[in-house]
């Protein structure tokens, strides 16, 4: 509710291709579907609590790009063609699957600041081009973009005034959850340096990971 009165004054030149209710609408899911915990957050958040803040930006950068990227392509009918070839649906999801495990992994072989922040081979150290990527590989990404561009873009003419207005509605959502994530991680970095707390924090999302991806081969 809060994000919605926020924006408001900035949309109100929308209302020709949107009604408020519709907008309304679409500003409650994209603050369920970016700051509810998943994937992304969890691994935003990581990275600032290992490497810092700033390391950290370049993920949660690539994050909505990569979604603005997905959401378009279903928009244009990527989704459709997901949706017509299960074969190409399984590969996505359990090449997704594949890569949220191994980067549990890594997240938990990070047991101290020094040794992430160095980066080490079995530490967590991810970026812009990885946060990208990670969006085509998330079936959970790829049920919310179908799930937008089937409520928000294709429902009514005017195809790419919706998208002008819908797109950067998702991807602001994507960083400012990211962004949020990330800067609660980097406040934690005091308190995770004594003792082994970092261990057990790296250890305790990845298996939010592990759940995650658990959970989405079900899907």
């Amino acid at each position: 509710m809060v994000s919605v009165l926020i924006l408001a004054p900035r949309l109100r030149c929308i209302m020709p291709t949107m009604p408020w209710p519709e907008l309304a609408a679409l500003l409650a899911f994209a603050t369920a579907i970016a700051f509810t915990p998943g994937p992304n957050t969890t691994l935003a958040a990581a990275l600032a609590a290992n490497h810092g803040l700033r390391h950290a930006l370049r993920f949660v950068v690539g994050v909505p790009v990569g979604w603005g990227a997905l959401l378009l392509g279903c928009a244009l009918g990527l989704g459709a063609l997901l949706e017509g070839l299960p074969l190409l649906r399984g590969a996505v999801k359990w090449v997704g699957l594949a890569y949220m495990l191994w980067l549990a992994w890594k997240l938990a072989g990070s047991a101290t600041l020094a040794q992430a922040g160095a980066a080490p081979a079995r530490g967590l150290d991810i970026g812009f081009w990885q946060g990208v990527v990670l969006q085509f590989v998330n079936i959970k990404a790829w049920m919310a973009a179908l799930l937008v561009s089937a409520g928000w873009i294709a429902t009514a003419e005017g195809f790419w005034l919706r998208v002008a207005v819908v797109l950067p509605v998702m991807m602001a959502y994507g960083l400012a959850s990211n962004l949020t994530y990330a800067l609660i991680g980097s406040a934690l970095r005091g308190w995770l340096a004594q003792g082994a707390r970092l261990l057990w924090f790296n250890r305790a999302l990845s298996l939010v990971l592990v759940a995650t991806a658990l959970w989405m081969a079900r899907l």
